[in-house]
């Protein structure tokens, strides 16, 4: 979806409620998606189990150890978690850098603390450097040791490298920040900054630190019998083995899963301190290969879309979040019928003008209208940034339609007649069936009285975003107004296929198994607009498809089945009838003709 609003106000609202549903959807398909691609790609790059070897120095496993975890459940650690610029660190004796010192953490124990939950708290402010302020990272160290034990090496009374784990993790992370210039076309008048405008006029792009205030310290509950070299990934990325013994270090897993990407602030030389509020607990083994996964299917997605993802992780945490467990089960489940129907009615579509001979009782500028509103999409979704993924469905939507225009006009390519005597001109013309069975004629008297309430709305339209909205540009602001104007109004272009069947008095040439489908998936649409939180603009205007669908279901009730009319294959109920008659009969009505004449 296009991630810039297209109008303000009831318009504005409309496009919002579509974004929710439609973002809702493309992240379930992309997680079931992605599901599908990692079942299918196991196979090929499953490692393979290998024999533990003693290489001296290597990272293989000690030959005759006994796998598991070094420390056993109950050992009592110490965490010491601290604050640098880098990713390693040696500053121990820095007591600044030192920022949480938790003693006598029992390992397993899921009844510590003073809540008894097995949960500890800390929150406090710590100073910025000057290289933090400019752009600089922010990395947070963790350090399990043995009670009592400290994990300072240079500490040789109660330093043991053996009895301390440890891991790392950068706290801030790098945005990009786009400066766009807009402006009110007619007077010129903007609401950005004059730093902002300054910026935009210069398309300046900054990768700016930003950081989140909240980190949760998981450490995995685990004696599973794990061997070195046999473990999965991308979870042997987190085991650290021991290579004496051939065991495996506690696992430290440091939780960000659930800070959503827009409540990330930025740091700039302004700030001084910054707070940070950390939580330490146990957790499942299978909860962290739940986290580590989805990390896993990040990393996916990187190669296939752009930071407009990232909107769509944070709508799917708040769906985990804020959604009944049950419901969300029915959503999954909803998601994946509406899918089937989706492709359902795409196969049916195709199908049905592959198939066409006959074009009678079809509105063909409805065709040549769609390809033009699937160019609009796609050139605002171009303007705007917006999904990779979502550029090219959209590309493909057009290339279909493209594909339609030589089942409904004959198209002939003239080179002797060339335009400058470069590009050779191409002619179009109504197809015969169409012209003969006055279709033609319906569907321009339709058109007709279509544009004497069209047009008044699309001047309408047109003013008030050039009244009250701000754009890039005369060509940003003729893509945004068409496409609103569209996403508001487009429904009406449904109506003259529905003026050629009052004509006609029938409904038998139209693609009855492609409109089912899609009026299923407008039915789910419907009944989402009621459970997901959206503007009640949105959820009134979900039902203007369905009215025109019932209308064709009302026009499919009132208007009896002609059997000479041919349907979507070519064939009519005529022809099948001829078909299913022995000779013999038409045999003896031959024979019986012949003897009344004689």
């Amino acid at each position: 979806m296009p991630n810039q609003e297209v109008a303000h106000g009831e318009a504005n609202q409309e496009n919002q409620g579509n974004q929710t549903w439609k973002l809702v959807q493309n992240v379930i398909k992309q997680m079931l998606i992605f599901y599908f691609i990692s079942q299918v790609t196991s196979g090929f790059f499953r490692q393979k189990p290998q024999t533990p070897t003693n290489t001296g120095d290597s990272q293989s496993a000690v030959a005759g150890s006994t796998p598991g975890n070094i420390f056993s459940k109950g050992s009592i650690f110490d965490m010491h978690i601290y604050l640098a610029e880098y990713d390693y660190f040696d500053n121990f004796d820095d007591e600044k850098a030192l920022f949480w010192f938790q003693p006598a953490i029992e390992y397993g124990n899921w009844n510590m603390g003073s809540n008894k939950d097995g949960i500890f708290n800390f929150n406090g402010n710590f100073e910025l450097t000057e290289k933090m302020k400019n752009n600089g990272s922010i990395y947070l160290h963790v350090y399990f040791t043995e009670n009592g034990r400290s994990p300072n090496p240079n500490d040789k009374e109660t330093y043991a490298k053996r009895m301390t784990f440890s891991t790392f993790k950068r706290l801030n992370k790098y945005l990009k920040k786009t400066y766009k210039r807009t402006k009110n076309l007619l007077t010129g008048s903007t609401d950005q900054s004059e730093e902002y405008q300054i910026k935009a006029a210069d398309n300046l792009v900054e990768v700016i630190s930003h950081w989140h205030p909240n980190l949760t310290i998981n450490l995995i509950d685990d004696q599973s019998l794990w061997v070195q070299n046999t473990v999965p990934p991308p979870m042997n990325e987190y085991i650290e083995f021991d290579k004496a013994t051939g065991k495996y270090y506690p696992i430290i897993y440091l939780n960000d899963y659930w800070n959503l990407n827009a409540d990330y602030q930025p740091i700039n030389d302004t700030l001084t301190y910054l707070n940070l509020s950390l939580t330490f607990s146990h957790l499942q083994l299978w909860k962290w290969q739940l986290y580590v996964s989805q990390s896993m299917k990040n990393q996916w997605s990187n190669y296939f879309s752009d930071e407009a993802s990232e909107e769509d992780q944070d709508t799917l945490k708040k769906t985990l979040l804020d959604t009944n467990p049950y419901l969300l089960a029915v959503t999954v489940a909803v998601t994946i019928v509406h899918s089937v129907f989706e492709f359902l009615a795409f196969k049916n579509d195709i199908q049905f003008w592959k198939n066409r001979n006959d074009l009678e009782g079809l509105s063909v500028n409805s065709v040549l209208f769609g390809c033009f509103t699937q160019l609009i999409i796609l050139l605002y979704v171009l303007d705007n940034e917006t999904n990779t993924v979502v550029r090219i469905s959209v590309g493909i939507g057009l290339l279909i339609d493209l594909w339609k225009i030589p089942k409904v006009l004959n198209v002939s390519v003239d080179y002797n007649n060339k335009i400058f005597g470069l590009i050779p001109k191409v002619h179009f013309a109504h197809k015969v069936s169409y012209v003969k069975s006055n279709t033609d004629d319906y569907d321009r008297l339709a058109f007709k009285y279509l544009s004497w309430v069209l047009f008044p709305l699309v001047i309408g339209y047109a003013v008030y975003s050039l009244i009250y909205q701000e754009h890039k540009g005369w060509y940003s602001w003729v893509l945004s107004m068409i496409y609103g104007f569209l996403l508001t109004f487009g429904f009406i272009m449904m109506t003259p296929q529905l003026f050629i069947n009052y004509k006609l008095k029938s409904v038998a040439h139209l693609p009855w198994r492609m409109m089912t489908y899609k009026a299923l998936n407008t039915f789910i649409d419907d009944l989402f607009a009621f459970v997901i939180e959206m503007p009640t603009m949105y959820r009134i205007g979900c039902f203007r498809d369905d009215i025109i669908f019932f209308i064709y279901l009302y026009q499919r009730w009132i208007y009896p089945v002609d059997k000479k009319r041919t349907n979507e294959f070519g064939s009519s109920g005529e022809d099948t009838v001829a078909v299913n008659q022995p000779q013999d009969t038409e045999i003896t009505q031959t024979t019986s003709e012949h003897v009344k004449s004689d």
